[in-house]
């Protein structure tokens, strides 16, 4: 017994010398990101590659500027990372004179932060200021006296540490919760704070609890699932997303990696929190871009610009080990300087972290289209390629740089974005809160001017919009926006489907308000707009497109309006042009149905033009009757016909919405068929490609096409002996789906799949039972 305790006793002793001996443990500087084995890789890259001894050369250009004049502080990792390549003392002299100057000062607080209640001690501009002094001090540390140490170590914890941790993270004097500024402010003033502790850990007994502190916070942050009452958003998209527009997702998601990165440099195998969604949020980043000839663009919804890069989260992730040669594709489209945050190759950090791009490929191998079903972002695209064809569309939220564009899309073409987002402006401007945040900068249903109550801008969406049902089957795709919940003062039902069938993307309008008035479809063109007979065409440089308004009236061929008052009318607004100093002006469209109803179907076809003059169109008919909206479109030599049944738009409940349309007989909310060029009536035999949306059959001459017990979303498509379906809406699905012949192949939900073949039938069963559940887990 007594062996026993003495073996007690010393492993107690030996627990705490240990613990002791880390303790006392000093780090050799530096540590957070220029570490001596990144260093010598530099060192060795200036010598065998031309363009990173071409970019090191241009750093070096730009730190010796520095030190006669410009912003030396805003770049102080120019200067910092000079001194350690050269060791040349005037880049140390000069990140000196920075640090002592900035940590002398008796505060970091901004004075009208301060003068709120409670008063705000960090805000962006201290966050700035801590990542300007751990990476100043990481870099020059040794070159420090003593005494000069400890003031820029009191000063960075007096002014910018403390008062992040204490506002932020420190119980007893936290005033900030993830719930109210748990967004791209939190990362910042959180993590950065957690940087300069991490840079002053051989100084500062205290540092190595906040920067434990900052890691469990940030963790919490990234995990953060929203909240109803206040309604704000969960952090992150579960498929890698951050719904605060891209370039608030790229800021935010930076200031966090940058942490993480750091900390991984500073205690190299410790582990740290890894949010499963770490290893998507590259992808993400990657589907809202477009690559084209020049400058890369991006998905531009909320505040954000179209030329805005993300390669900065994209080569922290790569740095992290989130590799993927899919990353490295991005890296080579992005251009130098295209950005302010950017860490391009010309940057300290940007060339240090400068993956080997060997094995970046042409074209990047992911899919052509992405849901980001959390924050309700939907991407399709007809190829990787520069140049191609991209539609974006957002509903999901209204919340901190988030507009109130429920159901709006973004087209890019030919290099173009042929129909745009308003944009924004600077934040102080009156036409930020008053135009650009408001639904009518986007391209939305209004119904008597009105579709998100302006409130929102400021107090968020109760009510989520949503997209649901993407379907990509090549050159036919789908997706569904419900904008119905961020508009819910004005519609009872605001459904946006996006059905693009080769040249052509529909984009029906389901609406129907409290009361009757009047409807319009709004249109924001992105470059020299005219109306052209019953079209209004769209041109930027080798860009061009017809936007074709089909239902519930046309557009009048030709200019004499009042001779037909019940056609479409094409109203020019003029309104406040995006970050314009100079109070220009630009005009978009509206789209307004002349007559007063509670409920209509819009039907507008955008036709994709290969070139300014191109000539080989797709010839689209209408098609109606009392109970059914259609279109017919010709082109490539197939004929679709896309049925839109007016029975199945909510306005009868337990009778089911059974139509008939040239002998097609279907309880489906929207039906299309596919057949030859110049066939009069096509029996299932004939038909190639069915499309179906919220349909649970389909017949036709005494013959079953598509069976289940509920209704369903499908695109299939058969080719020569091979099938192809889409089938998805339910979680378990039992259907049925004639089949002439027995297919040689069949791909269901783009896997390779065993079916079972009785008399003409292809039975088919989908259990996603088990990954639905785990899916609505919040982690």
């Amino acid at each position: 017994m007594k062996s026993k305790n003495l073996l007690a006793v010393w492993m107690a002793i030996l627990v705490a010398l240990v613990a002791n001996a880390q303790k006392n443990t000093s780090l050799n500087h530096p540590y957070l990101f220029f570490t001596p084995n990144k260093l010598a890789i530099l060192k060795q890259r200036i010598q065998t590659d031309t363009s990173i001894s071409n970019n090191w050369a241009s750093i070096i250009k730009e730190a010796d500027g520095l030190l006669i004049k410009g912003d030396a502080k805003a770049k102080i990792d120019w200067l910092s990372l000079a001194y350690l390549m050269t060791n040349d003392k005037k880049y140390a002299d000069k990140v000196k004179d920075i640090l002592i100057k900035l940590c002398s000062k008796p505060t970091w607080s901004n004075e009208e932060m301060m003068n709120r209640s409670p008063a705000w001690n960090s805000d962006l501009v201290t966050a700035s200021n801590c990542w300007t002094v751990a990476i100043g001090y990481d870099a020059i540390y040794d070159y420090l006296t003593k005494e000069e140490r400890k003031t820029i170590v009191d000063g960075v914890v007096h002014n910018g540490i403390l008062p992040a941790l204490n506002d932020w993270v420190l119980p007893g004097t936290r005033i900030h919760t993830l719930n109210s500024m748990g967004h791209n402010w939190w990362s910042s003033c959180v993590d950065m704070a957690g940087l300069a502790a991490m840079a002053v850990l051989n100084d500062n007994e205290a540092a190595s609890g906040w920067v434990e502190a900052v890691s469990k916070g940030s963790e919490e942050w990234m995990r953060f699932t929203g909240d109803e009452l206040q309604f704000k958003p969960r952090t992150m998209d579960r498929s890698g997303g951050m719904y605060e527009s891209v370039n608030y997702a790229a800021f935010g998601m930076s200031e966090y990696l940058f942490f993480k990165l750091a900390y991984a440099n500073t205690f190299p195998g410790k582990k740290q929190s890894e949010p499963p969604v770490l290893k998507k949020m590259a992808d993400y980043f990657l589907q809202v871009s477009y690559p084209r000839t020049g400058q890369i663009y991006s998905l531009d919804f909320g505040d954000h610009h179209i030329t805005t890069a993300v390669e900065r989260p994209v080569k922290l992730l790569q740095a992290l080990g989130y590799q993927s040669n899919n990353n490295l594709w991005y890296l080579n489209q992005v251009e130098n300087g295209q950005h302010r945050e950017g860490l391009f190759t010309n940057t300290p950090i940007g060339i240090v972290y400068m993956p080997d791009m060997s094995k970046a490929p042409k074209v990047p191998d992911m899919p052509t289209s992405a849901l980001f079903a959390d924050m309700d972002w939907g991407m399709m695209r007809n190829s990787w390629e520069k140049d191609a064809t991209m539609l974006g569309v957002k509903s999901g939220y209204t919340w901190n740089h988030s507009h109130a564009d429920a159901n709006s899309f973004i087209l890019f073409h030919k290099g173009e974005d042929i129909i745009k987002d308003a944009g924004n402006s600077s934040y102080g401007t009156k036409e930020y809160s008053q135009y650009f945040c408001q639904s009518e900068a986007h391209n939305v249903m209004l119904f008597n001017g009105k579709a998100q109550p302006k409130e929102q801008e400021y107090n968020g969406s109760p009510l989520r919009g949503q997209l649901t049902e993407l379907m990509d089957a090549g050159d036919m795709k789908y997706i569904l926006a419900n904008g119905v919940g961020p508009t819910s003062a004005y519609f009872s039902r605001n459904f946006r489907h996006f059905l693009w069938l080769g040249k052509v993307i529909l984009v029906i309008d389901d609406v129907k308000a409290h009361e009757t008035g009047k409807f319009q479809w709004l249109l924001h063109p992105g470059g020299t707009a005219k109306k052209v007979g019953g079209d209004i065409s769209i041109v930027k440089n080798n860009a061009a497109v017809l936007v074709r308004p089909l239902f519930p009236e046309t557009l009048v061929q030709t200019g004499y309006d009042h001779d037909f008052p019940e056609k479409m009318k094409l109203e020019e607004v003029i309104a406040p042009k995006a970050r314009d100093e100079k109070n220009l002006t630009e005009i978009y469209y509206s789209i307004n149905y002349p007559q007063e109803v509670r409920q209509t179907k819009f039907i507008t076809a955008i036709i994709l033009k290969d070139s300014v003059n191109d000539k080989n169109l797709p010839v689209i008919e209408r098609l109606h009757n009392e109970t059914m909206n259609g279109v017919r479109i010709t082109q490539d030599g197939k004929v679709m016909e896309l049925y839109l049944n007016l029975l199945a738009d909510g306005h009868i409940m337990h009778l089911n919405s059974i139509n008939s349309f040239n002998g097609w007989e279907t309880d489906a909310y929207l039906l299309g068929i596919t057949y030859p060029q110049g066939m009069k009536d096509a029996a299932p035999a004939d038909v190639s490609d069915y499309f179906m949306a919220y349909g649970s059959y389909i017949r036709k001459d005494g013959q079953t096409v598509f069976n289940s017990l509920s209704k369903l979303y499908m695109i299939a498509r058969k080719k020569g002996t091979a099938l192809d379906i889409v089938l998805q809406g339910q979680p378990l699905i039992n259907a049925s789906f004639y089949a002439p012949q027995k297919p040689a192949s069949f791909i269901l939900n783009h896997q390779p799949s065993t079916f079972i073949y009785q008399q003409n039938m292809l039975g088919i069963r989908i259990d996603n039972s088990a990954r639905d559940f785990a899916e609505g887990q919040p982690y």
